[in-house]
């Protein structure tokens, strides 16, 4: 006889990008929401950071009568907090706390997790005291809505032992919080999920090859010599330490097998909702409007005449320059000019936040005109000013390789160096709003835990290339049962620690080869690409999470009957 999962009766997961856009964890978190509200309907909790205060917060509602008893009591106790619901399908609820109270007993509790976990704090720098106070915050917020919410001061501990309750932490900013729930209120069953382990990204970040040699790393000794100790230790800890720990493909759970010594309990694939895509006239009418903002921006700043069979091919995601594979994309720009094959003319977007100071005054004044022009603007390869131009590496690629988008360049490169939320003050678009208008998508990426810029491509019918080391490329090929092919929607270029300009050769005749396609071979690789998109939906992977929080609530319930 199959035993059947235990199911959590209330769930909370915490999140630095909990109502807080800033990179592939909030798409995660997002398009995951509305098909764990309607599997248990308010009976889940985001826990994100306030830190839009004295600021509107498009993404956060606030609702004052959303468990009004429970937020007077919590208030009462010293928590700083607004509770609402998240402004995305679905509409979760919500609760964003101030940690900023919490810093001047940061040694206190950096000591406590020392005597409790052995998380070494000793070097903490930057990023990780905030995002540990957030975190300590975070499990205060748990802390007190189970016990005055959920099971009740009154209540019998028979009864308490009936309240099936899930925490999930995501990414090392979490990790502190994780720790602090299983000691204070081990009742709960406690998931830890890492995206990407602090270290592997270092590493790889740090132009170290991490593939051939990951065997031979210790990650404490790499975190030493990478001045990472604390956010390697905090990570280590939750790993080994919480109930249930999962990370989201199977390139990672490597990763972390070797690098924090804790093999995953459970791999959780990252999904999409079909929510997100337009259908029929209406995502017919986008695409059209995508391509115009496209091409209107490009001759603004450019002066060349964009036609409409123009292959507009993009790259986007993290600014991490070589893992993210942007270096990569620009070589394969680089050679697509002196690519004899190539039929067409080509627009390649960079689509990276860097270092904006502003939008480009001239450039606002051309579109704000209209018409159609034929002088370039100076520097006619980014739509933003940025601070320090002179360090930016993609600007110091083109330079160094004189790509200046001459009107007679068959191939033209644009840097988009800004967030694409629709106030860009250029495209004036949200970035899905300008990905329909994309031909062709292109992330070679060398460390890619997952990779939600292809699965996001492939959803808006956009094929794309990817590589061997991004989890969604491996899940491609494990999809359609070989190695994915431009023609199954994805293109999976094999990449290793040495092999970029290989890779970025196979790139530009990958880029060439569509360019050539008809009209008829173009829509079937674009449908193709849609198929693929919909094995990824949450309601196909969403098992995988119900999988993990079996593990936990049965390590929790031994823990808490032995």
């Amino acid at each position: 006889m199959v035993e059947r999962r235990l199911v959590p009766d209330f769930i909370f997961e915490s999140s630095w990008e909990v109502c807080n856009k800033m990179g592939g964890i909030y798409t995660v978190l997002s398009t995951r929401a509305k098909t764990l509200q309607e599997q248990f309907p308010d009976k889940l909790m985001f826990i994100g950071p306030d830190v839009w205060q004295g600021k509107e917060n498009p993404l956060f509602a606030e609702d004052a009568s959303l468990w009004r008893p429970w937020v007077k009591k919590a208030t009462e106790e010293g928590l700083r907090i607004r509770v609402g619901r998240w402004n995305i399908p679905g509409r979760p609820c919500v609760v964003l706390v101030d940690f900023q109270p919490y810093f001047e007993k940061k040694n206190e509790l950096y000591g406590q997790a020392w005597a409790d976990f052995q998380v070494d704090s000793l070097h903490a720098y930057g990023d990780y005291d905030e995002a540990s106070m957030f975190s300590y915050a975070a499990a205060l917020v748990v802390e007190s809505f189970y016990r005055n919410k959920l099971v009740g001061k009154k209540q019998s501990s028979a009864s308490k032992a009936k309240a099936k309750v899930v925490y999930q932490a995501h990414e090392w900013m979490t990790c502190l919080g994780a720790l602090y729930i299983k000691k204070h209120v081990p009742e709960i069953a406690t998931i830890f999920t890492t995206h990407a382990t602090s270290i592997g990204r270092s590493i790889a970040g740090n132009n170290k090859p991490l593939y051939e040699y990951l065997w031979a790393y210790n990650g404490t000794q790499m975190a030493g010599e990478l001045n990472m100790e604390a956010k390697h230790s905090v990570e280590r800890q939750a790993a080994h330490n919480v109930d249930c720990f999962t990370t989201v493909s199977e390139v990672t759970g490597r990763e972390c097998a070797e690098l924090l010594d804790k093999q995953p309990d459970v791999i959780l694939p990252n999904g999409f909702e079909a929510d997100f895509v337009p259908s029929g006239s209406a995502f017919a009418k986008r695409r059209r409007e995508a391509r115009a903002k496209i091409l209107q921006v490009a001759n603004a700043l450019t002066g060349a005449e964009f036609t409409d069979d123009t292959l507009i091919v993009a790259t986007s995601g993290r600014y991490e320059y070589r893992n993210k594979g942007i270096d990569v994309f620009l070589e394969a720009a680089y050679r697509s000019l002196y690519n004899s094959d190539l039929q067409r003319q080509v627009l390649m977007l960079v689509q990276v936040p860097a270092w904006v100071e502003s939008p480009r005054s001239d450039l606002q004044e051309r579109l704000k005109l209209g018409g159609t022009y034929t002088d370039a603007l100076p520097e006619p390869v980014i739509t933003h000013n940025l601070h320090e131009p002179w360090n930016d590496p993609v600007l110091n690629f083109l330079r160094s390789h004189g790509m200046k988008n001459d009107v007679h360049s068959r191939v033209k490169v644009i840097f988009v160096p800004c967030y694409l939320d629709g106030n860009d003050g250029i495209f004036q678009l949200p970035y899905y709003d300008l990905l329909i208008g994309d031909d062709l998508a292109a992330y070679p990426s060398y460390y890619e835990p997952w990779g939600y810029t292809p699965l996001e491509a492939v959803a808006f019918h956009v094929p794309c290339m990817t590589t061997s080391l991004s989890g969604f490329g491996l899940w491609a090929c494990s999809s359609v049962g070989r190695d994915s092919k431009l023609e199954d929607g994805v293109e999976v270029i094999a990449r290793n620690d040495y092999n970029a300009q290989d890779v970025a050769e196979e790139l530009s005749t990958t880029i060439a080869r569509y360019a050539a396609f008809d009209k008829k071979t173009t829509d079937k690789v674009r449908r193709n690409a849609a198929k693929l998109a919909e094995k990824a939906l949450w309601k196909n992977f969403i098992e995988y999470y119900y999988d993990a929080y079996d593990i936990a609530l049965r390590k929790a319930n031994e823990r808490n009957n032995s």
